[in-house]
């Protein structure tokens, strides 16, 4: 058996895109612009809603244009591609004025989540779609070396048909400022990772269980925190996720065990593995540990030296870039992510109302 896994991501040929960045938080500064340079993309210009950290952050990075405001950055007529990383609250808005200013640019990389509701998201996919923006969507789990090399087991059907995939989170978020008043918490923020990921690897499911409770740690007023919930699919397959964001008391005193684990059994295998991200800003590798009837009584554990935190962020912006070469939708569309939006309405709304929900109905178009 060939054992060596499809990885890493497809990079353009073109690598000179410009590109214009809008934020200069934590995502833009240590995730995005430390992949850019290791990829040899071209981040030509910054606005952030603080200057002064644009600026600092355009430094660090050797941006050469630092606007003081993001319409002026939206105006730069020799920008391609738009990268927005700003709070799911304010990045509709910025995604709509972009469409309404637009007589240049290309592309757009929203951040994940791409809205707070489906209602939102489609209008920010429609006004791309209407203004001739190609939308790709940050949805960066997706590019994790493990997560990536999973889905290539599946395609080669070493494991069967999948039976049952689960992904065990015991692991502390950092939750930002701007997370505080938003309508979901871990839902929109932690568990649309896992989501898409199920999304990625299986498909959407068709229907949905949850429950939810709060985050003892988590000071202000919120209603999702730990999250667990069940996804089915009509052709038997079941997956679930435990989005522990407690853990236990392992910030006030307690002996820690944290760790992100995942696995899947299928027909003919088995798959587990290890998301390296809690231990971020060491850079911890994902893992990934296989087994087939091919092979009888046999372990495979390829290993990289890539990992999530922040080398995912090349394959979310190079699948952008390699659609606007080739002319054709990114693998992370907006379109596409209108589902991993949905689905994380679908988990909220179970949770909330006590009830089993479907994708279908968060994507009904209202009349």
């Amino acid at each position: 058996m060939d054992t060596s896994l499809n990885y890493l991501p497809r990079l353009p040929h073109r690598k000179d895109f410009r590109i214009g960045c809008i934020g200069a938080g934590f995502i833009m500064r240590d995730c995005h612009l430390v992949a850019y340079r290791q990829a040899g993309f071209n981040p030509v210009a910054i606005a952030s809603r603080t200057p002064a950290r644009a600026q600092a952050v355009a430094q660090q990075h050797g941006i050469p244009r630092c606007y003081d405001t993001v319409e002026q950055l939206l105006d730069d007529p020799t920008i391609e591609v738009l990268d927005i990383a700003v709070p799911p609250d304010k990045q509709p808005d910025i995604l709509l004025a972009a469409c309404r200013r637009n007589d240049h640019l290309r592309g757009i990389l929203a951040q994940k989540p791409l809205a707070l509701s489906v209602a939102q998201a489609r209008q920010c996919v429609e006004a791309c779609q209407a203004a001739g923006i190609t939308l790709a969507v940050n949805q960066n789990m997706r590019y994790d070396p493990s997560v990536r090399a999973m889905k290539d087991l599946l395609e080669r059907g070493w494991l069967g048909e999948p039976v049952l995939g689960t992904i065990d989170m015991r692991a502390i978020p950092h939750w930002m400022p701007w997370s505080e008043g938003l309508p979901s918490l871990s839902t929109f923020i932690m568990s649309i990772h896992h989501l898409d990921t199920f999304r990625y690897w299986f498909g959407t499911p068709d229907r949905v269980l949850a429950s939810t409770r709060p985050d003892p740690r988590t000071p202000f007023p919120h209603s999702d925190g730990i999250n667990l919930y069940i996804l089915e699919y009509d052709n038997g397959c079941r997956a679930s996720a435990w989005d522990d964001v407690w853990t236990g008391p392992a910030r006030e005193g307690c002996a820690a065990d944290i760790s992100i684990r995942w696995r899947i059994e299928g027909t003919e295998g088995l798959a587990r593995g290890t998301i390296g991200w809690p231990s971020y800003p060491q850079r911890t590798p994902s893992t990934l540990d296989f087994a087939t009837r091919q092979q009888a009584n046999v372990w495979h554990q390829p290993r990289w030296s890539a990992v999530w935190f922040p080398d995912a962020f090349i394959g979310t912006m190079a699948q952008l870039l390699c659609a606007l070469e080739e002319g054709r939708e990114p693998e992370i569309s907006g379109h596409d992510n209108l589902q991993t939006i949905a689905l994380c309405q679908a988990v909220f709304t179970a949770a909330r109302e006590h009830r089993v929900t479907t994708v279908a109905e968060f994507l009904q178009v209202p009349t």
